[in-house]
C-alpha cells in the first residue's frame, strides 16, 4: 500500500493538473464552487469561463449571499442543471460567517452531498478523509478487483488507501489518474503508476460495467412574440429549468413555424420547435432582446436565440 501511495504521488507531481486556478488557492469558498460547478460540466468550461466570470460577479460567499437569485441564475445561465445554482446562493445565505469544516455539518446545507464535503474538506482544508468521484471510483474498483460493489465499499476501501501524510495530494492524484489514464474505454494500463499493485488490470473493464442511460424524447412547442424590440419570456416552473426565463409553450400551428432544432439535457433528448406568436399569457415578462445575454435564460433558450434575433 505504501508503495502504491508514493508511486501515485510521484506520478501526480509530474503528470497532475497543477495550473487548475481552484488548486492554487486555500480558499473555501473558491473550492466549493468550484466543486458545485464541476459537477456534470467539462473541466475547460469551468476553467476557461464560467468560474472566473462567477467570481468576478460574487468574489465572495458574502456577496453571493446577498445578490438577487435572477442575477445568480443569469452568471449560471449555460451550465445547465440549475437547482446547483440555487442551492449554491441557498448555502451562501445560510453561511454567511463561513462555510462549515467538516463533512458531517456541509453535507446539512442545500445540495452538498457526500462527495462535495468530503472534497471541499481535502482540496481546501487538507483534512485527511477520502474523496469518491466518478473517476475515483473507477481507479479503486480496478486497483482493488472490486467486482460491482456497493458505494458505501468503495468509500471504505478509498479511506483505507488515503495517504495519511498527503491527503490532498494523494486524492487528486486519484481523480486526476481515472481522468487522464484509467480511463473508462481503453485505460492505458501501460502509464499507469499502479500497474504493479493493480488487481484487476488483466481485465480493467469488466469492474466498471455500467447500465446503459435510457433517454427520454420529448418535443416541445415554444412561441415567439416580440414587441417593440422586446421579446415576451415566462418564468418555468419545470424541474428542467426552474426558475429561469423560457420561451412560452404554444399550441403548434403551421403557418407560423419558425424553425425546429435538437437540444440534450440530462436524460432528455428534446426536438425544440418555434412557432410566431401573438397570445402572452397573465405572468408573461417582456425583456429587451439586448438584455437577453444578461438575463437568467436557459442554454435552451439561448440556442433557440439564433434563429429570431
Amino acid at each position: 500500500m505504501k508503495k502504491a501511495q508514493e508511486a501515485l504521488l510521484e506520478w501526480y507531481e509530474i503528470h497532475g493538473r497543477h495550473e487548475l486556478p481552484w488548486r492554487l488557492t486555500d480558499n473555501l469558498y473558491h473550492v466549493y464552487l468550484s466543486e458545485i460547478m464541476l459537477q456534470q460540466t467539462q473541466v475547460n468550461r469551468v476553467r476557461d469561463e464560467y468560474y472566473p466570470q462567477f467570481l468576478k460577479k460574487f468574489p465572495s460567499l458574502k456577496v453571493l449571499a446577498n445578490a438577487h437569485q435572477d442575477k445568480v441564475l443569469a452568471a449560471w445561465s449555460g451550465l445547465g442543471y440549475y437547482s446547483r445554482a440555487r442551492n449554491l446562493h441557498k448555502t451562501a445565505k445560510l453561511s454567511l460567517g463561513g462555510l462549515p469544516k467538516t463533512p458531517k455539518e456541509l453535507m446539512d446545507l442545500p445540495g452538498i452531498g457526500e462527495y462535495t464535503a468530503s472534497a471541499v474538506c481535502s482540496f481546501g482544508l487538507g483534512q485527511n478523509v477520502p474523496v469518491v468521484d466518478t473517476n475515483i471510483a473507477r481507479v479503486i474498483k480496478r486497483h482493488f478487483a472490486l467486482l460491482s460493489p456497493k458505494i458505501k465499499t468503495i468509500w471504505t476501501q478509498a479511506e483505507v488507501f488515503v495517504n495519511a501524510k498527503e491527503p490532498r495530494s494523494h486524492n487528486l492524484a486519484l481523480m486526476d489518474l481515472g481522468s487522464l489514464v484509467c480511463l473508462p474505454k481503453n485505460p492505458k494500463c501501460e502509464e499507469c503508476p499502479l500497474l504493479s499493485s493493480c488487481l484487476g488490470k488483466s481485465e480493467p473493464e469488466i469492474y466498471t460495467q455500467t447500465k446503459k442511460t435510457v433517454y427520454e424524447n420529448m418535443e416541445l412547442f415554444l412561441g415567439v412574440c416580440i414587441k417593440d424590440n422586446k421579446i415576451a419570456l415566462e418564468t418555468s416552473t419545470h424541474k428542467m429549468y426552474k426558475d429561469m426565463l423560457v420561451l412560452p409553450s404554444v399550441e403548434p400551428i403551421e403557418e407560423d413555424f419558425i424553425a425546429s432544432f435538437k437540444h440534450s439535457y440530462t436524460k432528455y433528448r428534446l426536438v425544440v420547435k418555434l412557432y410566431k406568436s401573438e397570445e402572452v399569457s397573465k405572468g408573461t415578462k417582456w425583456l429587451d432582446i439586448e438584455e437577453m445575454s444578461a438575463a437568467p435564460i436557459s442554454s435552451l433558450t439561448k440556442k433557440a436565440q439564433k434563429f429570431f434575433i
